[in-house]
């Protein structure tokens, strides 16, 4: 045995880590890839096992429930009961559901397979990234090693479409699920052998269910009653997405105060008074929630103002997958002539631009101009993902590298949701003030209603009329539809400005606990536990 804790910082990785590197990709593509082919598979599976539509969205929405709610606690797990362990355990269950997932049937039994899934995902991604912060002691190394991870996490959310495609043009709607069978068998075996363990070997007390408990009555509602929010907008599931909201916020506040009291917190309070840490933690979450609501509205253009087919529309939104996946990946690169804090606000600029462009778009449905900009949107975000990511899991001790790991990706998921609701739902107001009086007489009242509210509804309903009117309608919505979008982009650039500025500011500042003379909790707790930190050599 070795002791990771006392790993010299600097040290050069060899070839095991490099491969094992590899290995730890495969999970971390894969569940992006398993995001990206059900949308596709839906219609096949809906037909062949007759869901309705309330199970059609539990099938989509209980796999990122899952993700979310148990990611703070599986990244706590790992610390404790070793990353490794952890590791392979979620692996062998993410496996077995995504069988389960594949052979279901009934809904039911696809909904709780997509539940496990979520579960076992929860562990995926924390444990990585928690294991490349053990493997990779050198600052340069880790942050090219965090960028290439970042690289599959993103980049398979780019071929997924591309990939389920094709299993669908030959196979059934359940082989979709069938690709983490083998990628997690690849894992199984040859985990043990490339990848270190690494668990806290000091002293900290069970894992206290109370916390989890909490955390998931803190976020699993938030989550919920943003999607209601988004998708009811001033219908009757709103008064139930605001009391949703209201149960998580006051766990959330019963959470916080809790961690506050425990010797072994599930989250470590402390680690926020760094400017490194919680900066980049809350830059990330904004960031990822201005891009994700933009290219919501994006991707609705593409496909109803520009009027391609699915296909068509697929091809046209793959570049913005590669616009992240290329920025993640040149991040370390920009490293070479530019300062870490220069790269992250030079990539914010770069979208903030791209955004403003998407201001000027026009409703002729011309779409090279909306993709070019919102590929340099994600492109721009792509250094602050993978260089934050460095950030928050490098400015806490290695003990608690899974549970930084685990935060930063809760930061990620909760920024994204909260900013599909929130640009979402502005989105779908500003389209509705614009449709008001553009809705002709003579449409029947579900048609008419369907029309004021989504751009979609307004290109069903004019197929309903005929000559000058239905053209005028289809005008009508399209025009209401690149106003919203306008606006929303508006939006969105200003939030990407204030987080470049806020980085750019807060960042420079020295850290606190690095100033002459101020002790540093985190480090002490760090040095005093190192000879009881342990990395098993296979």
């Amino acid at each position: 045995m070795t002791n990771a804790a006392q790993a010299v910082a600097g040290a050069k990785a060899g070839r095991r880590e490099w491969i094992g590197l590899g290995v730890l990709a495969l999970p971390t593509l894969l569940i992006a890839l398993d995001i990206g082919v059900l949308f596709l598979a839906l219609p096949q599976l809906s037909d062949d096992l007759g869901t309705s539509g309330t199970e059609q969205l539990w099938i989509t929405d209980i796999y990122g429930f899952m993700l979310a709610g148990f990611l703070i606690t599986m990244g706590n797990l790992g610390d404790r009961i070793g990353r490794r362990k952890l590791l392979l355990i979620g692996a062998a269950a993410f496996g077995a559901a995504s069988l389960l997932a594949a052979y279901a049937s009934s809904p039911g039994m696809l909904i709780a397979a997509r539940a496990l899934l979520g579960i076992a995902g929860a562990t995926l991604n924390p444990s990585t990234l928690a294991l490349i912060s053990n493997m990779f002691r050198d600052d340069r190394e880790r942050g090219i090693a965090i960028s290439l991870w970042a690289t599959c996490q993103f980049g398979g959310s780019a071929v997924g479409p591309l990939v389920g495609g094709l299993m669908l043009d030959h196979f059934w709607w359940g082989s979709v699920f069938l690709l983490g069978v083998p990628v997690m068998v690849v894992l199984l075996v040859a985990g043990p052998l490339l990848l270190p363990e690494y668990r806290t070997g000091r002293a900290s007390g069970p894992l206290d269910l109370i916390s989890v408990g909490l955390s998931l009555l803190a976020i699993l509602p938030v989550i919920y009653g943003v999607k209601e929010l988004a998708a009811g907008g001033a219908h009757s599931s709103t008064p139930l997405a605001l009391l949703s909201l209201a149960v998580g916020l006051g766990a959330g506040a019963v959470f916080l105060r809790r961690q506050r009291t425990l010797a072994s917190p599930l989250v470590d309070l402390r680690l926020f008074g760094r400017p490194a840490f919680s900066f980049a933690l809350a830059g990330m979450a904004v960031a990822s929630g201005a891009f994700a609501g933009t290219s919501f509205l994006t991707s609705q253009y593409i496909v109803t103002v520009a009027e391609l087919s699915p296909t068509a529309a697929g091809l046209w939104q793959a570049p913005t997958g590669g616009g992240i996946a290329a920025g993640v990946l040149l991040a370390p690169l920009f490293l070479r002539w530019v300062k870490p804090l220069t790269a992250m606000v030079g990539g914010l600029c770069v979208s903030f631009l791209a955004l403003l462009g998407l201001t000027q778009v026009g409703d002729d449905g011309s779409v090279l101009g909306v993709v070019v900009c919102i590929a340099l949107v994600a492109f721009g975000v792509g250094p602050l993902f993978a260089l934050g990511t460095g950030l928050v899991v490098g400015a806490v001790p290695v003990e608690k590298a899974g549970s930084a790991a685990s935060l930063s990706e809760s930061s990620n998921v909760l920024g994204s949701t909260l900013g599909l609701a929130f640009l979402g739902t502005l989105g779908a107001a500003f389209y509705r003030d614009e449709m008001a009086g553009q809705v002709p007489a003579s449409l029947p009242a579900p048609l008419a209603e369907a029309a004021q509210e989504t751009v979609a509804g307004g290109t069903a309903a004019a197929r309903e009329l005929s000559g000058g009117t239905a053209q005028d309608l289809v005008t009508a919505s399209h025009d209401a539809f690149t106003s919203s979008l306008h606006t929303v982009s508006w939006v969105a650039s200003a939030a990407v400005a204030a987080v470049a500025v806020a980085v750019a500011f807060k960042l420079r500042e020295k850290d606190p606990a690095e100033r002459p003379g101020t002790p540093e909790p985190a480090r002490t707790e760090a040095t005093a536990a190192a000879p009881a930190a342990e990395r098993t050599e296979v």
